[in-house]
């Protein structure tokens, strides 16, 4: 059954747009929506594989965010968006997630929870650029989780938030489950 977090539905216009959350964006979009809904995105997979250089780090200490990189699915949040704040929700996601160019923007399939299937702008990681970081050891995440402080605050914030509010949903990701386990024991 699908669940609008208790947001009325409102009909949706063809010029709507919808945005697909996997990291912060779930629990602090930044922008107004009429819908928010859990969504699956297939082919991508979320990854602590891009390093921070200013919201959980810096360019000497880099901290780690999250990233959709291939392989495997993403269950996360997508939010409709009224056609009269498309424009200014572009210029807002644009100037948050594309600040360094590490994130490719992309409009990608999502499958919500009711079962409809929609076009939701997604922010994928660029394996091309330098901040790329990959997949790596549990303990080399575990390491830069610890070292990174940035604009947004520390690195353990952001991954024992992401974590708290994929667990709220019902989802669990291991990776971010160790992490916040090791992060919560230090």
């Amino acid at each position: 059954m699908a669940s609008n977090f208790g947001i009325g539905m409102p009909s949706a216009s063809p010029r709507d747009l919808w945005v697909f959350g996997y990291g912060s964006l779930m629990w602090r979009p930044g922008f107004a929506y009429v819908e928010r809904h859990r969504a699956l995105l297939r082919g991508w997979r979320r990854r602590l594989c891009v390093y921070s250089h200013i919201y959980r780090g810096t360019a000497e200490r880099p901290g780690l965010v999250l990233g959709l990189d291939r392989g495997g699915a993403c269950r996360g949040v997508a939010f409709r968006i009224e056609a009269a704040l498309v424009e200014a929700t572009i210029r807002y996601l644009r100037e948050r997630e594309l600040v360094t160019a590490v994130y490719l923007e992309r409009v990608a399939p999502v499958t919500l929870a009711d079962g409809r299937r929609v076009a939701a702008i997604a922010y994928f990681a660029d394996r091309a650029h330098g901040q790329y970081a990959g997949p790596m050891p549990r303990e080399a995440l575990l390491k830069l989780v610890r070292q990174g402080v940035g604009q947004s605050g520390s690195n353990a914030e952001y991954v024992l938030a992401t974590r708290d509010h994929l667990r709220g949903l019902g989802i669990v990701d291991v990776e971010l489950e160790w992490l916040a386990d090791q992060l919560r024991v230090a």
